[in-house]
């Protein structure tokens, strides 16, 4: 569940401050060790996405470029929201509440349902955002079908994101990741079958994606209710007695601290979004080689983000408990781990740039898009590394707004407006390695800026 309790005995040692870190850095390890497994697995479903239409045809890889992208924002913005669990959660565990902490996942369970009817709607009437860019009929006509269908699982999708930030507030990855693991397997099957038709039918193509994408969203949250109600480690918290209904105080709580940072992971995710619709004039070719990069950068992003929930958790925990030795400990333990891991895997994923765009699709034209755009990904490794250790860590101290603001400020302003910019109207245009060179200048100066925020953050609590 955390560190408690040994700071007393340790203090005395020399040394106490590398004994420190290095505990920190273990119960970080500890817990994001699974949960970056249970992230890869998920994005594998993704993987898996683009692998079958790449090789099935381009209109419906570029179908699923945007149609993901779009999903993807609407669910991480939503999911954001929720994630105030996670916080709340660990200060109170750390504080020694844990009678109080059935009430708040009780009250974040009811504010998914109430979230899920926008949701809904957003992917239902996808037109403001698809009227961004000119995007070829056929592939505009595609991509309102998969939405439609993605529409369905949206409540399963957010009930079951509320479930996940509770378990990673609490130091417990494991059953994300077996349920995880659940999941991909049985996206890889029903996908396999539905989109090439090997099920008996008509090959479906991007609808296939989508239709398995509602089914393992259906089986993610009966695992969950399961887990919840039978899980030995959970019983004390007593999750679903005393059942209450949704109650104003409580939900507006949940949202003064959860708005920013839907708001925030909205921003991060729309921002590769609209650029993949920007892209998307510049023809199917571009926009599936835009697509094999940008699936490539997300499954990077899965390490700091695995170290970032980890590090929120501990952060957390120790604030609840006014420990903040602990909680600078466990800051400083989160951005050596992330910042190292990271810088290796930038290296790792240069020298394997051309045989993983190969494993992506047998087009050589879009090979070449793809291999002109990751090294910008590469490069950018440890800067991403950085920004999410320093807003995850900032989110754990219960700062949410600023770090809101600066990411305004860096993805859209300078990533998604500096990338249009350069992509189109630079004196020298530079097409898609526009929008990727001012991603690469956002990350740069949103971790300059967040960890500005985060230095001032630790200052203000130990006055």
């Amino acid at each position: 569940m955390g560190f408690h309790g040994k700071s007393g005995r340790l203090s005395g040692l020399s040394g106490y401050p590398y004994t420190m870190l290095a505990q920190q850095s273990r119960l970080i390890l500890a817990h994001a060790t699974p949960m970056l497994l249970a992230q890869l697995s998920s994005m594998g479903m993704m993987v898996i996405d683009t692998a079958l239409l790449g090789h099935y045809g381009t209109d419906d890889l570029a179908a699923v470029a945007i149609g993901g992208g779009i999903y993807i924002s609407v669910v991480f913005a939503l999911a954001g929201i929720l994630q105030a669990v996670a916080p709340t959660v660990a200060h109170l565990r750390g504080a020694g509440r844990d009678r109080e902490i059935a009430a708040v996942l009780q009250q974040a369970l009811w504010l998914a349902l109430l979230l899920a009817g926008p949701g809904m709607l957003l992917l239902l009437h996808p037109a403001p955002l698809l009227a961004l860019s000119r995007i070829d009929p056929l592939v505009e006509s595609k991509t309102r079908a998969y939405l439609a269908l993605l529409a369905l699982g949206m409540p399963t999708i957010l009930l079951y994101r509320t479930f996940h930030a509770f378990c990673n507030a609490l130091g417990q990855p494991r059953p994300l990741l077996l349920i995880s693991l659940g999941n991909t397997l049985l996206h890889g099957l029903l996908a396999s079958l539905l989109v090439t038709g090997a099920w008996g039918g008509e090959a479906l193509g991007v609808l296939g994606c989508g239709i398995s994408n509602v089914t393992v969203s259906c089986f993610s949250l009966l695992a969950a209710t399961a887990h919840l109600r039978r899980s030995p480690v959970l019983r004390p918290y007593r999750l679903f007695a005393a059942w209450q209904l949704p109650r104003c105080k409580p939900l507006g709580q949940l949202l003064r601290l959860g708005l920013p940072m839907g708001f925030s992971h909205f921003v991060e995710i729309s921002s590769f979004t609209l650029m993949a619709l920007f892209v998307a004039q510049l023809g199917a070719t571009t926009v599936a080689g835009h697509r094999i990069v940008a699936n490539l950068a997300a499954i990077c992003y899965m390490l700091p983000l695995a170290l970032g929930i980890a590090t929120l958790s501990q952060v957390g925990q120790a604030a609840g408990a006014r420990d903040w030795p602990r909680a600078e400990h466990s800051i400083s333990a989160g951005l050596l781990l992330a910042g190292g891991l990271s810088a290796l895997l930038g290296l790792l994923l240069w020298l394997s740039a051309a045989p993983l765009t190969a494993a992506y699709t047998d087009d050589p034209a879009v090979q070449v898009v793809a291999l002109g755009l990751l090294g910008y990904v590469a490069f950018y490794q440890l800067f991403d590394a950085v920004q999410t250790i320093a807003a995850h860590a900032l989110r754990g101290y219960r700062i949410t707004l600023a770090p809101m603001l600066v990411h305004i400020a860096c993805f859209w302003g300078v990533g998604l407006l500096g990338g249009w910019w350069l992509a189109f109207k630079a004196a020298q245009p530079m097409g898609a390695s526009g929008f990727w060179l001012a991603s690469l200048l956002s990350l740069v100066l949103a971790a300059v800026l967040l960890a500005a925020l985060l230095k001032r953050a630790m200052r203000a609590v130990r006055q």
